[in-house]
């Protein structure tokens, strides 16, 4: 063939691959308002997205917790060792794993599919803002341009999937009293309990919106022997340019302490070694260590609707068991998630090699993460049992669990069943809440 007639054939096949892939691709008036698929699934599994839940649809247990909407509704199959295999393309490295790991006893219930997710309308008004303004900086370690929440509504690679995590919608500024379990390997266990605030900027009289992301506080308040031990962060938009700041008020000590090392691979106190700083709500901090894929969007099972493993009606005994969390109160359903792996860059150093990350298309929340060693083998997975809180308007954890299958042990974070009043939502504070000068007071109170 002739050069000329070889560059034409070329051309019109790239052309060919361009026009299919932009009928692949959903335009943003297919897009619910935050970037989501607004129709059904080809096969009619995922519902079209018809708004969410509102507040008169869902009632609130003493604890203000919202009880199942769903509760009435039976498993459509349980995905266990018997049947794994044919499901297995709409399931996780992790989830196969454990299915490996306890045949007898880890599985899947699958129910019918809900998007329960709502979108406020100052929500949806920031996602359009932010979609024509908001741009990665310093090779996509920080934002330009972003306000409020939600950087890239129509992302276009795997940093800014990522950072639609890390600025997804939340209550504006809230108040969280939750349970901390690290199970023996037998099943029995001992609870610390934690007070945590949590604030942006922009809700603040005298917040920062120009550097920081949001404020972030934690106070230890169970077991007696450690209460009172707090920590404070800034969680900064270039932790890069800018690292985190935090500080630590230790109660034995009484006294009030910067500390740097409170990221990336540090472990997280409390967590029997099994949790990193980074690894905290599934992800967070400076992504700078990782070169970020965005392998794109698939089908999968995620925990998703988990009202029922956040019923004050069942206590953390009934929940817990050895090597997992019991199946019976968990909650899968069929959602479409993007995926995106993170390759730690030569030279970098973290006790993971690379990370794989599924986010729910509806709230940008990572719902599974898998974790690989230095020899590309599968050693931690983590799930975010999740459900919409209709009084907060925003998508919280009935509990984040991380499994290591290497030693069979596992943590899980932001239990609320056993709380009498776990989340105040809006809360009218100030910056100067989440001070170094401020720290010593909360641990002592």
């Amino acid at each position: 063939m002739k050069p000329a007639a070889l560059l034409r054939c070329i051309l019109l096949v790239n052309a060919s691959l361009l026009a299919l892939h932009a009928q692949a691709m959903p335009t943003p008036q297919s897009l619910i308002p935050v970037g989501a698929e607004r129709g059904p699934s080809p096969d009619g599994r995922i519902p079209a997205w018809d708004g969410g839940l509102r507040s008169g649809q869902v009632s609130l247990a003493s604890n203000g917790t919202p009880l199942d909407p769903y509760a009435d509704e039976q498993p459509l199959y349980i995905i266990g060792a018997d049947n794994y295999r044919q499901y297995r393309d709409q399931l996780t490295a992790g989830q196969v794993a454990l299915i490996e790991r306890y045949p007898k006893s880890f599985r899947l219930p699958v129910y019918p599919s809900h998007r329960s997710v709502a979108v406020a309308p100052q929500v949806q008004a920031w996602a359009q803002h932010n979609a024509a303004s908001a741009r990665l900086a310093n090779d996509g370690n920080g934002l330009t341009g972003f306000s409020g929440v939600l950087a890239f509504p129509y992302p276009g690679n795997g940093l800014q999937v990522l950072w639609n995590h890390l600025t997804r919608p939340r209550n504006a500024s809230y108040s969280l009293v939750s349970d901390s379990i690290t199970p023996r390997g037998d099943g029995r266990y001992a609870t610390m309990s934690f007070q945590q605030t949590f604030a942006r900027p922009d809700v603040l009289r005298d917040g920062d919106p120009s550097t920081v992301l949001y404020y972030l506080s934690y106070r230890m308040t169970a077991p007696s022997r450690l209460a009172g031990d707090a920590v404070v962060l800034h969680e900064t938009l270039d932790q890069v340019a800018q690292p985190r700041l935090s500080w630590l008020y230790s109660s034995s000590q009484r006294r009030v302490r910067r500390a740097p090392a409170l990221a990336y691979d540090s472990i997280t106190p409390g967590t029997a070694g099994l949790r990193t700083a980074d690894s905290r709500d599934m992800f967070n901090g400076a992504p700078d260590l990782y070169q970020w894929t965005l392998v794109g969007k698939k089908t999968l099972h995620v925990p998703y609707n988990s009202y029922r493993l956040a019923s004050p009606l069942l206590g953390y005994a009934a929940l817990i068991g050895p090597g997992h969390v019991r199946p019976q109160a968990t909650r899968y359903e069929l959602h479409r998630v993007w995926e995106v792996v993170g390759t730690l860059k030569p030279g970098a150093k973290h006790i993971y090699a690379s990370r794989r990350y599924y986010l729910d298309e509806d709230s940008w929340a990572i719902v599974e993460a898998d974790f690989f060693d230095q020899q590309s083998r599968l050693w931690r997975t983590a799930q975010a049992h999740s459900y919409y809180h209709v009084t907060g308007q925003a998508l919280v954890n009935a509990m984040e669990a991380i499994y290591d299958l290497r030693t069979g042990r596992y943590q899980l974070s932001g239990l609320t069943n056993e709380q009498p009043k776990p989340y105040t939502f809006d809360l009218v504070t100030s910056a100067s809440h989440f001070s170094p000068g401020a720290l010593r007071s909360q641990g002592l109170r």
